[in-house]
């Protein structure tokens, strides 16, 4: 079909402004065919997953439910929820197992160290998400009290939301409760050919009505992710499945496009412009500190590589990075060298020639990472430093508590749960040290095989 031009757009709301408003709820018979036919489809196509059971008619008629407690189940429907928030299912697939045969309860979270759950997320990003399952397991804990098993309990659990919640409620509690996420939007609103801001408050509280009417009572949990799943895999955002949808007879946006070639299903729900993303600067220094004063001399057992921990607040909070000073605008060499050495003498007291010496100091390259609002830019360099008095006498200063950085030989830094920025910057010189060329394509004069 035809792509909707500009000029049919305004027309094409009015018709369906006629068709039927926002806030009509879904027919008693609409109701009883959608819940039927998705959890029928669901129940033959749906994914083998990791954290995914269900409940299922035994010959009495009555749920049996395939997990062996409730409060395990609920601890793993939470962490597979938290994980997939903005990340691929195939991404976060063996994340879980990883975490799931770490810290198989509640309970082994509770006890684990934020480094520790920092470590083992590394790679998923959106990292609070990590330091939030950490403290509401603690809190839950500490509190002697069971795995919160309703919407209202749930929600007073640090990074538990709306959304998560309800599945947690209705996944493994059986509560008859709504989820909603991006899937169960694009499908609602295909459904109810709606076509207003799906951001907007009073849009977002309707979804949700929406999404409450559906939910089947006997099976509440298998039926969200029925809806969550064919978003998922047929009622994707650029290529809908129409053709082996099993709700298609009831839906809106398909009955609209067989109707007037203008109209599409991929038009709902509306599209909405992201914020822009703000631009920033990044100047990082790999500091490595040889023993041996003779440039020829490094070797991987004579020299170890400085790490400090970045704030408890903020973003990547409580994480491992190298020495690094973040602008706002562009900045020369010169200018990143310069603040970088300041950043070096008011954490570590470093000061040379003083108090140590620099063996080597260079530019290795620069790349563009892209966090979820900003896009920053990042300059890398070498810094080899000799201490004179060795790194008792330098590290022996109380501005800098000895938990807040690490001296690590390569073997350590490489087996560290590191964010992919900090990996592709250490990434970065190693492979300058090996060849002796900038990331940048730029040549550079060979250098010996070092650490």
């Amino acid at each position: 079909m035809a792509k909707t031009n500009k000029t049919k757009r305004p027309q094409l709301i009015k018709q369906e402004e006629q068709i039927g408003d926002i806030e009509d709820l879904f027919s008693e018979e609409d109701t009883h065919k959608i819940r039927t036919s998705l959890l029928e489809w669901y129940d033959e196509n749906q994914r083998d997953l990791p954290w995914r059971t269900s409940t299922k008619k035994s010959e009495n008629g009555e749920n049996v439910q395939e997990e062996e407690e409730e409060e395990k189940r609920a601890y793993g429907v939470w962490v597979s929820e938290v994980m997939l928030q903005q990340t691929r299912v195939q991404t976060v697939i063996d994340y879980y197992n990883r975490w799931m045969l770490k810290w198989p309860t509640l309970q082994h979270l509770s006890q684990a160290s934020l480094e520790e759950v920092n470590e083992m997320w590394a790679g998923l990003g959106y990292y609070r998400r990590a330091r939030f399952l950490l403290e509401g397991a603690k809190m839950i804990v500490a509190e002697g009290s069971e795995f919160p098993n309703t919407v209202f309990a749930l929600r007073k659990v640090p990074g538990i939301g709306d959304y998560t919640a309800g599945a947690i409620a209705s996944i493994a509690f059986k509560q008859v409760v709504p989820v909603v996420d991006g899937n169960v939007v694009r499908v609602l609103a295909r459904l109810k050919a709606i076509s207003t801001n799906p951001k907007d408050k009073t849009t977002v509280k309707n979804f949700w009505k929406l999404a409450a009417q559906l939910v089947d009572p006997s099976r509440p949990g298998d039926f969200n992710q029925s809806l969550m799943e064919l978003g998922a895999t047929l009622c994707t955002p650029l290529n809908p499945n129409c053709t082996s949808c099993p709700v298609s007879s009831q839906c809106r946006a398909l009955h609209n496009s067989r109707n007037d070639e203008s109209v599409m299903v991929m038009d709902y729900p509306m599209k909405v412009v992201k914020a822009k993303q703000r631009n920033d600067f990044s100047t990082v220094s790999v500091v490595e500190i040889s023993r041996s004063q003779d440039r020829l001399q490094q070797t991987k057992s004579n020299s170890r590589v400085l790490l400090v921990k970045r704030p408890d607040e903020g973003l990547l909070a409580g994480l491992w990075e190298f020495p690094c000073v973040t602008l706002d605008e562009e900045a020369d060499l010169s200018m990143r060298r310069k603040l970088i050495d300041q950043l070096l003498k008011k954490l570590f007291k470093l000061n040379p020639p003083k108090n140590c010496n620099v063996i080597s100091r260079e530019l290795v390259g620069e790349f563009v990472h892209v966090f979820s609002h900003i896009r920053r830019k990042i300059y890398v360099e070498l810094l080899v430093l000799h201490l004179k008095g060795g790194k008792h006498v330098l590290f022996k200063e109380d501005d800098i508590n000895a938990t807040d950085w690490k001296l690590l030989d390569c073997e350590a830094v490489s087996r560290m749960g590191l964010t992919s920025s900090v990996r592709k910057v250490y990434s970065m010189v190693q492979k300058f040290k090996q060849d002796g060329t900038s990331n940048n394509s730029v040549p550079l004069r060979k250098r010996p095989k070092c650490s």
